[in-house]
């Protein structure tokens, strides 16, 4: 029998993303006489302090535990970082035959790294990632990520004031230096201007961190505009729980514009299962 202990870390989309990967990963793991148990622990950290239980519903899997964080999940099991002096590593130096932490699993990636072969020689491993490692389907998300009854419920209210047809926007802004950069918010007024030259009734739905933003979208595409009144806090549980809110909006939409470099839309069109189509100047290519 083999044990994944894993630590999905960055925003809510990372969190959402690296946990499918995490699931493929215990299932390959799985069969031919062999069992993979995984066990995620939901740490509320900095910029996503919820823990999971008020997001989304438990997650039935056979071999599967998600828990969130107590006093010593965070002293033992924390990603060892400058934050907490590393003082985490030693333990789970001790705790596991092996650990890889966020910062290897892109090089990791690119080198084609065989993360189910280290899991079978390793038996006991640790792993924390912000992003995905392993390929998923959409319909894996979907099942994985049901949200609490409050959150569909304010999710199926926004829906309810939709057009007949609807466009989903993502503008990520705040401290994502790339988005800023290579996705000004020119392209996504293009964008929306074609579409409204096509279609007169078409309706917009805009997800967004930036209060700046929502004030320029009002001010072009008044009442066909609907948004979010809260302004973006991923701080606070209601906070949080309004950005899920925001992304499973989008997901219904019938096609996504999104930033560059953010999962956010990304997850949203996946769970979803709809279009995304990143605006990008092209500035680093």
């Amino acid at each position: 029998m083999s044990k994944i202990t894993f630590v999905p870390a960055g925003g809510l989309a990372n969190r959402m993303g690296t946990m499918a990967s995490a699931v493929m990963l215990a299932e390959k793991c799985t069969g031919g006489g062999e069992t993979c148990n995984l066990d995620v622990i939901w740490f509320s950290t900095w910029g996503l302090k919820a823990p999971f239980r008020s997001l989304f519903e438990p997650i039935e899997r056979s071999n599967f535990r998600l828990r969130d964080a107590s006093f010593l999940d965070t002293l033992l099991y924390d990603r060892p970082r400058p934050k907490n002096f590393r003082l985490t590593r030693p333990y789970q130096k001790l705790a596991f035959k092996s650990c890889l932490y966020e910062h290897l699993i892109t090089s990791l990636c690119r080198r084609n790294f065989d993360f189910a072969q280290w899991v079978r020689a390793s038996r006991r491993v640790y792993l924390a990632s912000y992003s995905p490692f392993l390929p998923y389907e959409n319909s894996l998300m979907q099942r994985l990520f049901v949200p609490v009854r409050e959150i569909k419920d304010e999710v199926d209210a926004r829906q309810e004031r939709f057009a007949s047809r609807m466009i989903g926007v993502h503008v990520r802004r705040t401290d994502n230096i790339e988005a800023i950069r290579r996705s000004p918010i020119e392209l996504f007024f293009n964008k929306l201007d074609a579409e409204i030259d096509n279609d007169k009734d078409v309706g917009i739905w805009l997800a967004t961190d930036s209060e700046d933003v929502k004030r320029g979208m009002r001010q072009r595409y008044g009442e066909r505009l609907l948004t979010s009144a809260r302004e973006a806090d991923r701080n606070t549980v209601g906070g949080v729980q309004d950005g899920l809110a925001d992304m499973l909006t989008l997901s219904r939409t019938s096609k996504i514009y999104g930033s560059f470099y953010s999962t956010f839309a990304v997850v949203a069109s996946q769970m979803g299962g709809i279009p995304l189509e990143t605006l990008t100047n092209n500035e680093g290519d």
